[in-house]
């Protein structure tokens, strides 16, 4: 069986869209993942099989996991591993998300879920690689590098603003 730092699951192929998010930017770091989709409510077997194997069989040291609705999938997952995970809350066809984000957030004592804002699996992916990045300095190097660079963008963005105007800078 394939080996990755990382297991992105979501509860829906229609989540889809929002955790590919997630798998670019361990690509863009050159983390290792594997992608799934398994339902809390409707695969609960399929679920309990991916988190228990989770650690040993795909070595996973972080599991990012993304649901919306009910949204319980992230704290399904936590309730049956070690390793951290990471909540994506997404967003679903009512109540803006904040039903998602509330199931996923809102955790019993002794299941922790990080957590982060709704459909914001970019930032999931960030954090899994912040935690990798505890043990490895090639991709903590690659954090900073990263970091520096949305740095100086907003800098140039600033200074064009400042030179042109809201204006113009609006018009582009």
């Amino acid at each position: 069986m394939k080996k990755s730092d990382v297991g992105i699951i979501m509860g829906s192929d229609s989540d889809l869209e929002i955790m590919a998010e997630a798998a670019k930017i361990l690509e863009e770091f050159g983390v290792t993942y594997d992608i799934t989709v398994a339902s809390a409510h409707r695969s609960p077997d399929l679920v309990h099989k991916y988190a228990t194997s989770a650690k040993e069989d795909h070595g996973f040291k972080v599991i990012i996991a993304g649901a919306g609705g009910a949204a319980h999938l992230a704290g399904v997952v936590a309730s049956l591993v070690t390793i951290p995970v990471i909540g994506v809350p997404v967003k679903a066809k009512s109540l803006d998300g904040l039903d998602s984000l509330f199931s996923t957030v809102n955790m019993p004592p002794g299941v922790p879920v990080a957590t982060v804002g709704i459909n914001a699996a970019k930032n999931a992916g960030i954090l899994a690689v912040q935690i990798l990045a505890l043990f490895d300095k090639d991709l903590e190097n690659k954090l900073f590098a990263y970091k520096q660079k949305m740095s100086d963008e907003v800098k140039l963005k600033g200074e064009r603003l400042s030179e042109i105007g809201f204006k113009k800078y609006l018009e582009k």
